[in-house]
């Protein structure tokens, strides 16, 4: 029986990249939490930080609510509110392009004042301008797939990648042959993702799983400086 690598790479692979995103993560929390923060370089310099921060990251949360809503709600919540295959394919082309055009003009401030401010360029670390370029990658990815995408206007393509997405969270066999036949840009797409989540825990992307609820209902004050008496 010759190996088949398609099934390797869309039916198991993401298993062990949401394992690793998984454990990775709880692994990190318990045994360096304070290495678990953005590194944020404001305090060098705040000059694009704020367009770029802001653009990147509006960008970013909208790409990602997109992809949870389209590929995990199941296909009868959509029939059943009446949205037809094409229409939700056209809101993810409109949507989803707009989004990923926001997050790569902020994406590409940000590594511009990476690259070519020597003060914060000194101050970065080689795993954060892989994490940079990584995510730049997959924007691009994810835009070139728009104009595949206007070819399948009848949207049965999106539908497959559902199929895939809704196989592997509920642990189902056969979520591979369901993108088989799907064009290479998509299954660069997929395939950098789950690359990216596989390194995840161990880059300051964690600080994407932080929420600071807990800080604006703490009982005390924190403390900077005494008042001298």
């Amino acid at each position: 029986m010759s190996f088949d690598f398609h099934h390797f790479l869309f039916q198991f692979v993401p298993y062990f990249a949401l394992t690793i995103l998984f454990l990775g993560c709880l692994l990190r929390f318990d045994r360096d939490p304070y290495s678990w923060r953005s590194k944020s370089s404001q305090l060098l310099r705040k000059k694009q930080l704020i367009w770029g921060n802001v653009l990147f990251h509006v960008g970013v949360l909208m790409i990602l609510a997109g992809h949870a809503i389209g590929l995990l709600t199941p296909i009868a919540v959509f029939d059943a509110l009446g949205v037809s295959h094409s229409a939700k394919q056209m809101l993810a082309i409109v949507a989803g392009g707009g989004a990923g055009v926001i997050a790569f003009v902020g994406l590409t401030l940000l590594i511009h004042r990476r690259v070519f401010d020597p003060r914060i360029r000194a101050n970065t670390s080689r795993a954060d301008m892989v994490v940079l370029l990584m995510l730049y990658a997959q924007l691009i990815l994810g835009m070139l797939t728009i104009p595949v995408s206007l070819e399948h206007l009848d949207g049965h393509e999106m539908v497959k990648f559902m199929e895939w997405a809704q196989h592997i969270v509920t642990f189902r066999d056969g979520a591979a042959e369901y993108i088989r036949d799907s064009a290479l840009i998509f299954k660069l797409h997929i395939t950098l993702g789950m690359l990216i989540f596989t390194i995840f825990p161990f880059t300051r992307l964690v600080h994407m799983l932080s929420a600071p609820v807990g800080y604006m209902f703490r009982k005390q004050y924190q403390i900077v400086r005494r008042r001298e008496s």
